[in-house]
């Protein structure tokens, strides 16, 4: 649309639609996406694209809401979620000479989650276990 992606036109664009999606304009955006695909400037491998992203847009639509999401207070980036999975999984089995097979890891990720939720014991229901053989960390 603008030749090269780097040049100062196709920024000032980026940086438009990101502040209209950032901002509660996702329909806007959405029907911007649509205007250009029936505008005719577009052939090619260049249609072809356009047409995936404005797809992308449609069926992504409840996930694109930004400002709802802020004004309930959910985050927005994947930071939370990154530092959940190394505290929770990168943290524990990823030791140095440690190896696990799929099924293996599989098996013990479920022990963790269930150790982090304290809910291990709800694992085992038949099992007590003597307060004198109880680990000192539960």
């Amino acid at each position: 649309m603008f030749g090269d992606v780097r040049s100062a036109q196709a920024q000032a664009w980026f940086r438009r639609w990101r502040h209209q999606l950032r901002h509660g304009q996702h329909l806007l955006v959405l029907r911007s996406l649509t205007m250009l695909i029936h505008s005719q400037l577009f052939t090619g491998k260049s249609f072809t694209t356009l047409l995936q992203v404005q797809a992308y847009f449609q069926r992504h639509l409840r996930h694109i809401q930004y400002r709802h999401f802020e004004q309930l207070q959910i985050p927005l980036g994947s930071g939370m979620v990154e530092s959940a999975c190394k505290w929770l999984i990168q943290q524990r089995f990823k030791g140095v000479g440690m190896r696990w097979s799929e099924d293996g890891f599989n098996h013990l990720l479920m022990l963790r989650l269930a150790w982090v939720n304290q809910r291990f014991d709800s694992l085992f229901p038949g099992v007590t276990i003597p307060k004198s053989k109880a680990s000192p960390i539960h």
